[in-house]
């Protein structure tokens, strides 16, 4: 059995939630959960805060819906605070506005309130990207949240347990160093790629 689908065995227990795939890679680890449990299959879009001088380099992440979430210690130390930041975040919601219509158009979020979410990822490194998710979906008031993930990172892992009811990860290797290491194939999905995956989970009704 394929580790997404080992993935999707273990959350057997959540009966019809609303899965919540952060793209692009976590979209191929929630397919298998959405058919494995039924309910609903949607994204949810975030966006990297990139450090100044190198825009690659992640300091923090923002979600839609959500607001935007730092890694605080490293800003520290690197000199900054997130006022310095304003721009970053400014045209990260622009693209994140840009990829919401992308990939749903007009059609909202499902609706979260009371209900049993699951935010997927391909993993988790820093997990600044899943904590602006979590934080966001935790401000819609989901009746109980769940993260999960292939592979992360002992610390980071850890941490999230404070921002999720349920952490379910397969793996957390003592010797890990990035999501893509713990893959056969890591493979960067396209916008298209989504929008497959989407179309072949249509929402019911």
């Amino acid at each position: 059995m394929r580790r997404r689908e080992r993935l999707a065995e273990r959350l057997a227990g959540i009966p019809g939630p609303v899965v919540l795939a952060l793209p692009r890679g976590g979209v191929e680890v929630a397919e298998p959960i959405v058919r494995r449990l039924g309910g609903v299959l949607d994204v949810l879009v975030t966006r990297k805060i990139g450090y100044p001088p190198s825009p690659e380099f992640g300091v923090g992440a923002i979600a839609e819906g959500g607001e935007p979430v730092f890694d605080l210690p490293l800003l520290h130390r690197l000199g900054l605070t997130p006022e310095d930041l304003a721009g970053e975040v400014a045209a990260e919601r622009r693209e994140l506005a840009r990829r919401v219509a992308v990939y749903r158009g007009d059609r909202p979020l499902p609706r979260l309130a009371g209900r049993e979410v699951v935010v997927a990822d391909d993993g988790l490194a820093t997990g600044v990207t899943a904590r602006a998710a979590l934080r966001a979906v935790a401000a819609a008031g989901p009746g109980r949240v769940t993260l999960a993930v292939p592979v992360g990172a002992r610390d980071t892992v850890s941490a999230m347990r404070e921002e999720a009811d349920e952490v379910v990860v397969l793996c957390v290797p003592a010797d890990f160093r990035a999501v893509g290491q713990w893959y056969e194939h890591f493979g960067q999905l396209s916008d298209a790629d989504v929008l497959e995956v989407l179309a072949r989970n249509p929402a019911p009704g």
